[in-house]
């Protein structure tokens, strides 16, 4: 088949050739015009029900509506001067049509009012929402913004809004920061490889081509579906590493057809035979990795599933058509442009020699080489997950700098919150028995210890610090019921602002300050508890907020995870036990991925959890982030497994010499693999440049796995294991072993 598509190109190299700058333009239109990004929300989450009931009853979508902090270094912001400046900034806000309401603390409702201003600060903010769904403000965000300015007056906006803007501007810096650093890294990898120009741009060509066509589609299909923006920088992550790899494969091979004699078509025809076969192994190894995202589905990491599935198929489709027409266009000038580069190769026994020096004491090798990658995977244990928020964009950043500026001046207000809203199942939502079941809501949401401060229809501003009456309970509930139901002349505007602001037709809404930050233990196990009792009269309760988020979805992640995980490991097995014949080395190769894996897991926890080295400031990892690097790197090192364990099968076949196999398998494959190796370490590492955590985390993630997979596992732990292992490697059923001999033999 592969000889057959070889020829095929050869004969129509320049239409092919045509096809693909086509496709190239096409990818450039859908570029210029595309759709709008996601911000990765998870469908049908429990803590994004609460928020659309919270919509329903205040009528201000929290999504669309951000802050606007407002602080001054010499008026005070009850000085009437401070708010006629604020007044001033916001006006051409207000006349914007894309502006559905402003609020200051000069035309909020009495309850909220002095929340919005900090005297002792020099402080005060206002709430702006947006017209339309989030896709909508996200993308007139920045126009509006640009509005407000002020002479006296700093001002720094933060929310979701701000946050997944300023998000985007950040990643798409990363992106090309990225890009820039990894492109010539990549090539200086290629051209110490290849030591003429021409062959060394060739890879890096045909992963800008896979790239930008890839992320062409994704923005395309983003008009008609949900495409995290997170997705545009996996695909140019996964996608050079491939491409070049692969790129690297057939050039190399087909160099070697040349050297050997060989006429081009012939040279051509030989490298997609051998070649080809390899990269379109390597692409499925890796699009069943990928396929384990597709159990996320109603999540962004589906999403990012399909985008780097994409990027795959291109990287492969480009190498086995593309690559091979401009060969055959280039012919014998492959070799243009040699550099006064000395040969970089090891001599020619010197990986056979490694492999016999560790075959020659298996265990002093095996068992410090697995201590060292279980210990540095030992950090894992102690994983922590939690929702990416605006903690994940560096100082510096105007949304993260607007957040740190409301924790200072408003602690209160940028406090993690549970919001609780309590459904009933008919309307009005208070009688006298909602009424007392929501005072003793109330009243068992306040002792827990995690809880500050509670704020409702049925509550006064109480803190902790007040003791409960536990005497006066009934009569209180009394008072309560007679002022909500039957309000005095007096009390009546007061009632009803309260009960517009949290109640629906049939729902309350009432507000839980939390303690500490919203991933920590303290505001974690206070949702818990309230969750843990959720009848509420006939009605019952479900909680939003920042800490349920990163609840739901850390518990959205495990519950799919082992699934997926299933699914990508059963998989690899059966497509490995089919082709390399045996039951162990499958076993083998699954074991070695997983050790691997676990120490770039480990490094990951101790640097960007713990907090280490680089990293300014530790936090929990995205629970998407464990999940996204095992979907990508299993199929990436099991690339590296089969490349070698194909060759040392075809020595056993050949000498049924278990060690020499070994042996001659490691110095056949060595070389190439530390090539490919280098440049996906060196294009990974590019994106540790990144200012975003996540995909700061994701680069050094996956470069370390790589750097792993390639040095210690493929020179100490495959030779070791497999000298242990002797002859049994190669044992397989009989009916596995009839089911190759009746496959047709490639000549």
């Amino acid at each position: 088949m592969f000889a057959w598509l070889g020829r095929f190109v050869v004969r129509r190299r320049h239409a092919t050739l045509i096809v693909a700058g086509l496709f190239l333009a096409a990818s450039i239109v859908s570029l210029v015009r595309s759709g709008p990004l996601t911000s990765g929300n998870i469908a049908g989450l429990e803590a994004g029900d609460a928020e659309k009931e919270i919509e329903r009853i205040t009528g201000r979508d929290v999504e669309t509506t951000f802050i606007v902090h407002f602080r001054s270094a010499t008026l005070a912001s009850t000085d009437p001067a401070f708010a006629e400046e604020m007044e001033r900034a916001l006006a051409p806000v207000r006349a914007d049509p894309r502006v559905l309401s402003v609020m200051t603390p000069d035309d909020a409702p009495p309850p909220i009012a002095p929340r919005m201003v900090a005297a002792k600060k020099r402080a005060a903010f206002a709430l702006v929402s947006m017209r339309g769904g989030f896709k909508e403000a996200r993308r007139d965000y920045e126009s509006v913004r640009t509005k407000l300015r002020s002479d006296t007056l700093s001002i720094a906006c933060t929310g979701k809004v701000p946050y997944m803007h300023d998000l985007d501007a950040t990643l798409e810096h990363d992106l090309m920061l990225a890009e820039l650093v990894s492109m010539p890294l990549a090539l200086l990898v290629l051209i110490l490889v290849f030591r003429t120009a021409v062959a060394a741009a060739l890879p890096v060509g045909v992963g800008a081509l896979a790239v930008v066509g890839a992320i062409g589609v994704v923005l395309a299909i983003s008009h008609v579906t949900d495409i995290a923006q997170y997705t545009i920088n996996i695909c140019s992550l996964i996608g050079l590493g491939v491409a070049i790899d692969y790129s690297l494969f057939t050039v190399s091979r087909y160099r070697e057809e040349l050297a050997a004699g060989r006429a081009m078509p012939d040279a051509i025809e030989r490298t997609m035979q051998h070649a080809g076969k390899v990269v379109a192994f390597s692409g499925a190894a890796v699009a069943t990795g990928l396929a384990g995202l597709f159990f996320f589905r109603g999540s962004f990491l589906f999403a990012m599933g399909v985008g780097a599935s994409i990027v795959v198929a291109l990287a492969v489709i480009f190498a086995l058509t593309f690559l091979p027409a401009l060969l055959a266009v280039l012919g014998d000038k492959i070799h243009a442009g040699k550099l006064p580069i000395p040969e970089t190769k090891l001599a020619e026994g010197a990986w056979r020699r490694a492999a016999e020096w560790v075959m020659k004491r298996p265990l002093l090798v095996l068992v410090p080489t697995l201590a060292f990658l279980l210990a540095l995977g030992a950090p894992f244990l102690r994983l922590r997950l939690a929702a990416a928020d605006v903690r994940v964009v560096p100082t510096g950043i105007e949304a993260r700098d607007g957040h740190d500026r409301l924790r200072e001046d408003f602690p209160d207000e940028a406090a993690p919150h549970a919001e609780i809203v309590v459904r009933f199942p008919s309307s009005p939502a208070l009688d006298e028995a909602r009424i007392r079941a929501l005072h003793d809501l109330s009243r068992r949401v306040g002792r827990l210890s995690g809880v500050v401060k509670v704020e409702s229809i049925v509550d006064k501003d109480r803190t902790l610090d007040e003791p409960d009456e536990p005497e006066d309970a009934e009569s209180a509930k009394e008072d309560l019921v007679a002022t909500l139901l039957h309000p005095n002349e007096l009390a009546a505007p007061m009632v009803e602002m309260g009960k517009k602001l949290t109640v629906g037709d049939r729902t309350v809404y009432l507000r839980a300050t939390l303690e500490g930050p919203p991933d920590g233990p303290a505001a974690r196990d206070a949702v818990r508890e309230i969750r843990a009792q959720r009848a509420v009269a006939d009605g019952a309760l479900v909680v939003g907020g920042q800490t349920a988020t990163d609840l739901d979805t850390t518990k959205f992640v495990i519950d799919r995870a082992p699934r997926a995980i299933a699914f990508v490991v059963g998989v690899t097995f059966i497509v490995l036990l089919v082709l390399l014949e045996s039951l162990l080395l499958p076993l083998k190769a699954l074991l070695m991925n997983a050790v691997s894996l676990a120490g770039s897991f480990g490094a990951i926890v101790w640097l960007f959890q713990d907090g280490h080295w680089f990293v300014r400031e530790g936090r929990p990892l995205e629970p998407a982030l464990p999940v996204l690097l095992f979907c990508v790197l299993f199929g990436l090192s099991m690339d590296y497994e089969v490349l070698m364990l194909s060759r040392m099968k075809e020595a056993w076949e050949r000498t049924h010499d278990n060690t020499r196999a070994v042996a001659e398998g490691l110095e056949k494959t060595a070389g190439l693999i530390t090539s490919a190796a280098a440049i996906m370490v060196a294009v990974f590492a590019a994106f540790a440049l990144a200012r975003v955590v996540i995909v700061q985390a994701v680069g050094v993630g996956m470069a370390l796995a790589v750097a792993l997979d390639a040095t210690l596992v493929r020179v100490l732990l495959v030779p070791s294991t497999m000298r242990l292992l002797g002859p049994l490697n190669w044992w397989a059923p009989r009916w596995l072993r009839r089911i190759k001999a009746d496959e047709p033999r490639p000549r």
